[in-house]
């Protein structure tokens, strides 16, 4: 006669399913994050677009802008726009040092049409947010942060642009916050400037982004 053999019950085992969720999970997740990248080389300006005769070159694996002999205003756009990002650099400023970073921006020979953070010598609300050829001032940093700069000397400056809301952060402080309709609706590249007078010159590195 032949033994009937009975099917063995395998009991469930809850932490192996509680594992395999968070493995899940966390593939999903990493899968999902979005990636920081260097907008700078450190060797040359592949992957922008300068506009105007200032001068833009790289020395030292740093990026350097300078004004030329017409001493106009000059920008050093991104080819490929970005729409929400956290965006971090570093600048030192060697001779006044009036500059900006601007975000979701175009420019047409020497006009810009979008937004600037503000980089400029002590005092000029680096940090702060300005509309080129439309509302001016949007928001300035407090009298209180202002001696934030490290004139001379290098500075991290943090932009976190996402929907309508910006916040800038310089050397970890926070200059900014604002939300405004029409910054939700721009649309652009990242685009650095050296303002026009002649005299500017500024260096910059470490130019992260993070799309979000």
């Amino acid at each position: 006669m032949f033994k009937t053999i009975k099917k063995q019950k395998f009991r469930k085992n809850p932490s192996f399913h509680y594992s395999l969720s968070l493995l899940v999970i966390l593939m999903v997740s990493l899968s999902c994050s979005s990636q920081k990248i260097s907008l700078f080389n450190g060797k040359n300006l592949d992957g922008w677009k300068i506009y105007g005769t200032e001068k833009w070159y790289v020395e030292n694996n740093e990026l350097v802008c300078e004004s030329g002999p017409d001493a106009h205003y000059g920008y050093l756009g991104t080819e490929k726009h970005y729409k929400n990002f956290i965006l971090t650099l570093e600048f030192k400023q060697e001779a006044d040092g009036n500059s900006g970073v601007f975000f979701r921006s175009t420019v047409e020979g020497i006009k810009v049409n979008g937004w600037q953070v503000e980089v400029a010598p002590p005092e000029k609300h680096t940090g702060g947010i300005y509309e080129s050829y439309g509302r001016g001032w949007l928001i300035k940093p407090g009298p209180e942060k202002e001696k934030t700069l490290k004139m001379g000397d290098w500075n991290q400056l943090k932009i976190k642009v996402e929907g309508p809301t910006v916040t800038t952060w310089l050397n970890g402080v926070e200059m900014v916050h604002i939300t405004d309709a029409k910054i939700g609706k721009g649309e652009g590249a990242v685009v650095l400037q050296i303002h026009d007078g002649g005299g500017i010159k500024v260096r910059w590195r470490n130019i992260y982004l993070e799309e979000l």
